[in-house]
Formats: structure tokens, C-alpha cells, sequence
């Protein structure tokens, strides 16, 4: 699995590209078809925004593209809504093809 890190207003810090390839780490043992993520790590200087920290994802899978995005103040608390979200995302989609196999040809 390829982790690909992108920053727009912070730069890429090596504890920083291990706390992604560590949170990130379990999307791949989730979903073992995941061939690539991009992460991109973008910080907003506008005070008015709260989480002054966003992350979007996008999962290249073996049939799917899945893409998610967190905010928090730091860059950890966005990582971790985003492989939340990803989870959330795998779990749902095995559930359907879980259900499109049991319901059968007439389903």
C-alpha cells in the first residue's frame, strides 16, 4: 500500500508522515485490496474556522475510490476522524456486498 503525504500550508514533518502511515496502517488490514492513499494535510489560517486543521483522503481500491476528510486543531485529531470515517465507509460497503450475495438471483 502506497501512502502518498501532500501539504498545503504546513509542511510535512517526519512525525507527521509516521503518525499517517501509523493511523493509516489500519485502513490497509481493514480493506487488504487498498492499493493507494493519498493523504493531503492542509492548515487554514482563517481564525473564524474552528479546526484550524483539515485532512482528506482518497483510498484507491481494487473497484472503489473512497474519500474522506477531518478537522480538528491538531493534525491527529483530524487523522483520526478521517480513518473513523474510512472504517465506517469499508464496513458499510462489505455489509452491501455481504447482502447482494445472500439475497441471491432473484434479490
Amino acid at each position: 500500500m502506497d501512502v502518498i503525504l501532500k501539504g498545503r500550508g504546513v509542511r510535512i514533518t517526519e512525525q507527521v508522515r509516521k503518525a499517517a502511515e501509523h493511523k493509516l496502517a489500519k485502513i490497509g488490514r481493514l480493506e487488504p485490496g487498498v492499493r493507494r492513499l493519498e493523504v493531503e494535510i492542509i492548515e487554514e489560517r482563517n481564525p473564524r474556522i474552528d479546526g484550524s486543521h483539515r485532512v482528506e483522503v482518497t483510498c484507491d481500491s481494487l473497484r472503489t475510490v473512497l474519500r474522506a476528510h477531518g478537522a480538528g486543531r491538531d493534525v491527529n485529531t483530524a487523522l483520526d476522524q478521517v480513518v473513523q470515517r474510512l472504517e465506517r465507509q469499508i464496513s458499510s460497503r462489505r455489509g452491501r456486498l455481504r447482502n447482494r450475495r445472500h439475497a441471491g438471483p432473484m434479490g
